[in-house]
């Protein structure tokens, strides 16, 4: 078998995994909601304000991801699909952040970020 057969064993894990299964369950259900569509359609809105407001001065760059951060925390506390489409997305893109720091330490001996505890990356070291 050769690495390319094996990175789309890897892929097609991953794509079968748990955590993808969440994720994309979690995606389709916002996407089908349409009170979770209508409020990302405000925070979007809202966003390309922020920008004309930052591009025209009228906002430094700081206010500006400052109001976007308020937003979004509004944004996932008000539409709990939302909400849970993020978590789910986070839990995948946690579990592919552990994996290439699996394959970046098989590859230089280093996960590159290292803490010195286990527990906190996964990685293949212990």
């Amino acid at each position: 078998m050769t690495v390319i057969d094996k990175t789309r064993e890897l892929g097609e894990l991953l794509r079968e995994c748990e955590e993808m299964k969440a994720y994309k369950a979690a995606e389709d259900l916002q996407k089908a909601d349409e009170f979770s569509q209508e409020c990302m359609r405000e925070f979007n809105t809202n966003r390309l304000q922020l920008a004309r407001e930052m591009q025209s001065g009228k906002l430094s760059r700081e206010e500006a991801v400052a109001k976007n951060n308020e937003a979004y925390e509004a944004l996932i506390e008000k539409a709990p699909l939302i909400k849970d489409y993020v978590a789910k997305k986070a839990a995948f893109d946690n579990l592919v952040q552990q994996v290439n720091q699996i394959i970046n330490f098989y590859i230089t001996g280093s996960t590159g970020s290292c803490s010195g505890s286990c527990s906190t990356c996964g990685g293949g070291c212990g």
